[in-house]
């Protein structure tokens, strides 16, 4: 496997996009600044926006952000291309009156978030990063680096671990992050600190666990990217890439769709099952002037790019997998197909995606589950049924899904954006 210069810039990008996105507002907040550094306008949603064609321009709800390029000519019925993903990951959300502990130790009450691989994320430095709202109505971004661990415990007080090991959800997901009193300490004034804000201004917070260690490039000719949030943020990073540069796109509106809550249903105000994307799209399309008749002609002439991980073979486990379609970590981006639409992909779907592809000069995979193995979703059928906009389920083969460290092919990253890039050209 040859892997070029060009990819392993990439991922080292994304290195730093991760490393600056240890939560979903965080990652909001970072495909905000690098559209704004390359040129796209932030805009509120309380604003009065522009009503004439053109621009690029950027909206952040929560945890969510779209953007989109809008081209200077766009006309009621200009179709959109969106190219979705979604900025949460498995892990643990930091609950009320979350400083804890016993018998000298410091510990932080957490309450598990979606459906982590709980005994991956055992004794790793670990960070806590979200927002915090305070008293004078301000919203700022916290996050403590290095703070926290979940200590394993050791073979000897336990012969059975190498077995079978099982984490009780309350009583063993409690990490540790230091040594005192815990009628005497306050963990929300660490995160406070780390905003730079008094801790007994802090009126409520939302707050996530995630891995403190950067993301690496190893293994036999640099073929590995390991990285805690690959499932989604290695999406969102793609599409952040292929917008920045999206004014090629002179007859489409090209738009980046980054949802929250995807890990969870998707079902709140910035999830995809909520009303964010049909709540820009329809101020886009009154700004160009469309009536309800023009905007579902638009949308019907319009395409979803639903961007999420999926599973790569396994060695170890390869009876897991379907016998026959078998994608493998560092053979191209894939595409995902279920019968029971827990995929949106269809036969149009398959063919469109295989002219991206083409024109992105990218190797393709196919991805099915076994039918004994329960096959998970994404957002793709969550905004096909909202919008009726024709979508199309694609990612990268990974290993460790909803690990607290993932393992990502350095060129199937790369060809992801260069997939999204020949997707908003289209």
């Amino acid at each position: 496997m040859v892997v070029t210069a060009a990819a392993l810039s990439h991922v080292e990008d994304l290195a730093d996009f991760v490393a600056a996105s240890p939560s979903s507002y965080h990652a909001a907040a970072e495909v905000a600044r690098r559209l704004e550094d390359a040129g796209f306008v932030r805009l509120e949603e309380d604003d009065e926006w522009p009503a004439q064609p053109g621009g690029r321009f950027v909206v952040v709800r929560d945890g969510a952000v779209i953007a989109w390029v809008a081209p200077k000519d766009a006309a009621p019925t200009t179709p959109a291309q969106i190219f979705g993903a979604h900025t949460d990951s498995p892990g643990f959300k930091l609950k009320p009156q979350p400083t804890t502990g016993s018998r000298g130790w410091l510990q932080a009450g957490v309450e598990i978030y979606g459906g982590p691989l709980l005994n991956s994320w055992l004794d790793r430095e670990l960070r806590l990063a979200g927002r915090l709202a305070l008293a004078d109505g301000r919203v700022v971004l916290a996050d403590t680096g290095a703070l926290l661990r979940l200590p394993q415990l050791a073979v000897h007080l336990d012969r059975e671990a190498n077995k079978a090991l099982t984490l009780d959800r309350q009583l063993q997901t409690q990490p540790v992050w230091g040594l005192g009193d815990p009628l005497e300490e306050d963990l929300i004034g660490e995160l406070a600190s780390s905003a730079g804000v008094n801790a007994a201004d802090v009126r409520g917070f939302d707050a996530v666990v995630a891995d403190s260690a950067r993301g690496a490039v190893f293994g036999k000719d640099d073929a590995f990217f390991a990285s805690g949030r690959l499932d989604d943020l290695a999406s969102v990073h793609a599409g952040v890439v292929a917008l920045a540069d999206a004014s090629k796109a002179p007859d489409r509106i090209a738009v980046l769709a980054a949802f929250d809550h995807e890990e969870l249903g998707s079902a709140s105000r910035s999830g995809a099952a909520g009303p964010f994307l049909e709540d820009i799209l329809s101020r886009v399309y009154a700004g160009l002037g469309a009536d309800a008749t023009e905007q579902r002609r638009a949308f019907a002439a319009s395409w979803h790019l639903s961007s999420d991980v999926g599973h790569s073979v396994h060695p170890n486990y390869a009876f897991k997998h379907d016998p026959v379609v078998q994608p493998l970590l560092g053979s191209g981006p894939i595409l995902k197909i279920n019968a029971n639409q827990r995929y949106a992909t269809d036969a149009v779907g398959s063919a469109a995606w295989a002219q991206w592809c083409q024109t992105a000069g990218v190797a393709s995979q196919e991805f099915v589950s076994n039918n004994t193995v329960p096959c998970g979703s994404t957002i793709g059928p969550i905004t096909a049924t909202r919008l009726g906009i024709r979508t199309v389920d694609v990612g990268i083969p990974i290993l460790s899904m909803h690990s607290a460290r993932e393992l990502a092919g350095v060129s199937d990253l790369h060809d992801l954006t260069r997939v999204a890039e020949a997707f908003f050209s289209a």
